[in-house]
């Protein structure tokens, strides 16, 4: 049980089972997430950025190629309308070139510009910086351990969530 406020909220989840410590896996997910976002701003303000431009700047780089707006969201676990506004803003703002794709006429593919690409380089620089302090405490197992375990809920996801009255 949790509580809320003075109410007490009911789960249907047995204490210390599988699925209990994934939905607190999931919560600190949830939480981590937020936090990791507001702190990506923080960090990359400075570069004229924030981490929703990160991200999509992040998408195109670590493919190494242009990519469209539905391959970028679906990389970064964004949906392709925030990926379509960042790259909006961005292609503005000389981060991105549009070009053509030949496989979808009317998914244009975007593209890197020397200041995109610069300005990932210096988020990263950034970024490695930050990383190494914030793993200070923790073990190489661990953090391999912990990156084994989203990857495979990860691919749970996969699975078709249940209906209402499903049990």
């Amino acid at each position: 049980m949790s509580l809320y406020g003075d109410r007490k909220i009911l789960m249907n989840i047995q204490p210390n089972s599988k699925a209990a410590i994934l939905t607190e896996i999931m919560l600190a997910v949830f939480r981590l997430q937020g936090r990791l976002l507001k702190k990506g701003d923080e960090l990359v303000k400075p570069l004229n950025l924030t981490s929703a431009k990160w991200q999509v700047i992040g998408a195109v780089a670590l493919a190494g190629k242009p990519l469209s707006a539905p391959q970028i969201a679906e990389a970064m676990g964004i949906t392709r309308q925030g990926a379509q506004k960042q790259l909006n803003k961005m292609e503005k703002d000389g981060f991105f070139e549009r070009c053509p794709n030949p496989y979808h006429r009317s998914s244009p593919l975007y593209a890197l510009t020397e200041r995109g690409i610069r300005s990932f380089s210096d988020a990263m620089a950034l970024e490695t910086v930050w990383a190494g302090g914030l793993v200070t405490d923790l073990s190489l197992q661990r953090l391999h351990e912990a990156l084994q375990t989203l990857n495979a809920i990860h691919e749970q996801l996969d699975s078709p969530v249940p209906k209402k009255g499903d049990r």
